[in-house]
């Protein structure tokens, strides 16, 4: 691995920090509560503001060819500029659905006309798009879902449900993968559209959360027409479509910044156990010792990443072990913060909770990041068999029709 930057990456760095400093801020927050039921315009307003601001100066989709509106750049150099920006409040949430997974797929599937029309309205923040795959019944195992298109001349007439759809209560348009033919096995029935979110006959209804946010939404399709000119590939190509969205997800999504072993250690120092310090106990420190373990193998893992970008490879399926020890480590550790705290434990309130109850946040919010983008099952999975070589999970549905599949009804 290779800490350092090269003089390639040093000049581009400098080159970002110059542009932050003029163009950012790190003052209060501006971009209002991303995953508040009602968005308010004027949050929305100041994040579009932003994201035309970077698109202006070609940060808002580094990697992206020049002919799309992008810096034509490298993916280390986009790493570069993610983690320069975090070091400013700016408005951030809106957009990262649809510049990673979206638009993404649209560029390797649309026609030149619509991608013309659609790129740089999404490049600049004007429009929002969001991704609709999971359902009540097909989560991780998306090839399995229920919503149906059917054909109506040259349109198709869609009818079904989606759920734990991010950004859908405020975005303009969508990608989703539905059954048009459910006579084939699972894989090989579906097919692949983007629509106008303001569709007649789309229902979107926000889903609240135990953290007390919005973001996910279930979404229903009642008769929803969509013209046969928006379908992305071919009929029953639809498997193969989705694979790029996914393939682009894994750079997307990411678990989010978290109280680590700093901040418990911080708390050890303020609750007492025993009649002392909770920092003076073997048992704690032994915790926090195993956290910062595993903080510094999280943070070497993403140094080989980081270093296989910088030498213009692509990082393999061994990424997988960065959320596989992140999201239940999240979960593991607001948990025992909140026990050590005793019966302030319960205590949400930021204004009077200890360190303003990121433990308590944290832990409500830490289930549903081993769920989003891809469940623990999965992920070790996907270790196992690429980055291992053990042998694929059975599948006993794999030649069998979808419409003869055990559906529990």
């Amino acid at each position: 691995m290779d800490f350092n930057d090269t003089k390639e990456e040093a000049d581009f760095r400098e080159e970002v920090k110059t542009w932050l400093k003029e163009n950012a801020s790190k003052g209060e927050k501006v971009g209002g509560r991303y995953d508040a039921i009602d968005v308010q315009e004027d949050a929305l307003s100041r994040a579009r503001d932003w994201q035309a601001k970077k698109a202006e100066a070609g940060y808002a989709a580094i990697t992206w060819p020049k002919e799309f509106g992008g810096l034509g750049g490298t993916a280390i150099q986009s790493v570069i500029y993610s983690q320069e920006e975090a070091k400013y409040n700016v408005p951030t949430g809106f957009f990262e659905i649809g510049l990673g997974m979206c638009i993404p797929t649209m560029m390797a599937w649309a026609t030149k006309e619509q991608n013309e029309r659609f790129v740089k309205p999404a490049l600049y923040g004007e429009e929002v798009w969001c991704q609709l795959f999971s359902e009540p019944s097909a989560g991780s195992d998306v090839a399995g879902v229920r919503t149906k298109a059917e054909k109506d001349g040259d349109d198709w007439i869609i009818n079904g449900q989606k759920v734990w759809t991010s950004g859908a209560h405020f975005s303009d348009f969508g990608i989703i993968v539905v059954r048009t033919d459910p006579n084939v096995a699972k894989h090989k029935g579906l097919s692949f559209f983007f629509l106008d979110m303001k569709s007649e006959g789309i229902e979107v209804k926000p889903i609240r959360q135990l953290s007390g946010g919005a973001n996910f939404n279930e979404v229903f399709f009642t008769d929803v027409r969509v013209p046969d000119s928006q379908r992305l590939g071919d009929v029953g190509q639809g498997w193969k479509v989705a694979l790029t969205t996914l393939m682009n997800e894994r750079l997307a999504i990411g678990v989010p910044k978290s109280a680590d072993y700093s901040s418990l250690t911080r708390a050890a120092k303020e609750v007492d156990l025993n009649d002392q310090p909770a920092i003076k106990n073997d048992l704690v420190r032994s915790k926090i010792a195993d956290w910062y373990i595993q903080a510094e193998g999280l943070k070497y893992t993403k140094m080989r990443t980081l270093t296989a970008l910088s030498k213009g490879e692509t990082p393999g399926p061994e990424s997988s072990i960065g959320k596989i020890v992140s999201a239940p480590k999240m979960q593991d550790l607001a948990s025992f913060a909140m026990d050590l705290q005793g019966a302030a434990g319960i205590i949400n309130d930021s204004e009077i909770a200890l360190l303003h109850s990121i433990f308590q946040s944290q832990w409500l919010s830490a289930a549903g990041y081993r769920i989003a983008g891809g469940t623990d099952e999965i992920l070790r999975n996907i270790v196992a068999e690429r980055v291992l070589g053990l042998p694929q999970d059975v599948r006993v549905d794999k030649a069998v029709p979808f419409n003869e599949l055990p559906s529990g009804r």
